[in-house]
């Protein structure tokens, strides 16, 4: 279980971004910004539809109403990350994660 000085050093490296979700592929979005935080060449992350196939697709391809105020979390290279329909993005670095 997680303390409280945990989760407060988690929330003070959690980086957050926004995407214009009618001009660019979530997905592309997830993983370019991504490898910007973590200062790696794209092409150095697992593709994410390994991980969440096409989900992020479908969330904006056929949205939600905004009253229902959908947000995805998953875990991803490392970090938790939340994605919510207005195209927010929350990165959250996990502790002693391990790939592979």
């Amino acid at each position: 279980m997680m303390g409280t000085d945990d989760r407060d050093r988690a929330e003070a490296r959690t980086v957050t971004r926004e995407f214009d979700t009618d001009q660019t592929d979530p997905n592309v979005a997830v993983v370019s910004a991504l490898a910007e935080i973590e200062d790696v060449p794209v092409e150095e992350l697992n593709p994410l539809y390994s991980c969440i196939d096409h989900i992020l697709e479908h969330l904006y391809s056929n949205p939600p109403a905004d009253e229902a105020d959908v947000q995805i979390t998953f875990t991803y290279n490392g970090y938790r990350i939340t994605v919510e329909q207005d195209g927010r993005a929350r990165f959250e670095p996990i502790e002693n994660y391990r790939v592979g």
